[in-house]
């Protein structure tokens, strides 16, 4: 099954390559990164991404882009509880989460008139570091979708949606009793927007 994957993306290149030259345009990418974890009723945490991409052109409509990201994700004010080892009495507390992750994604690029592009792919999230007191996961796939304009100079813009796969939070430990319209759900996922500038450097 492995060989036939392989063969048929051989295959896919090559019938791009053989109707148009291929080029390699590398660059970088960097902006503001809003993430939460779902099902937590949480705030937004604002912060940034940046990374490199090589975009392989394979056709005037098509490109297939790897990238390499660094990215800043979490969820503000989430409800913490725990029991009072002086009191013996439960207690909650409102925490920011804070989780980095070095991102690894291969984005298709879909070009339509002068510039636009329609954007999507999977993503392989390492966890670099995180202040969760318990976790149920330490990586995260994702699925990327979003839109973006190049300018002529190489200048773009972007909005991505970055919804992660995995559970990435024990929310038998964070969760919130103390109010009676929620509960925390059971699948905590990182949901991350992406707003952002690209850079394409022009490599003759």
């Amino acid at each position: 099954m492995r060989k036939i994957i392989v063969f048929t993306f051989v295959l896919f290149i090559g019938m791009f390559a053989s109707k148009a030259q291929v080029t390699f345009t590398p660059g970088l990418r960097a902006g503001l990164s809003l993430s939460t974890i779902s099902e937590t009723h949480a705030d937004y945490r604002p912060d940034f991404y940046i990374g490199g991409f090589g975009e392989i052109n394979l056709s005037k409509r098509y490109a297939l882009q790897p990238e390499i990201n660094y990215i800043r994700q979490g969820s503000n004010n989430v409800a913490r509880n725990f029991i009072d080892p002086n009191t013996q009495t439960e207690r909650v507390v409102y925490q920011d989460l804070q989780i980095s992750y070095l991102s690894i994604a291969l984005i298709n690029k879909l070009k339509f008139g002068q510039g636009f592009q329609v954007q999507f792919g999977p993503a392989l999230d390492v966890l670099l570091d995180d202040n969760l007191a318990f976790r149920k996961t330490y990586n995260d796939l994702s699925f990327v979708t979003g839109l973006a304009y190049k300018m002529p100079s190489g200048l773009g813009f972007e909005i991505r949606f970055k919804k992660g796969l995995y559970d990435v939070l024990d929310s038998d430990y964070y969760y919130n009793n103390f109010n009676n319209d929620y509960f925390f759900g059971d699948y905590n996922t990182n949901v991350n927007f992406q707003i952002g500038v690209t850079y394409s450097f022009n490599v003759k």
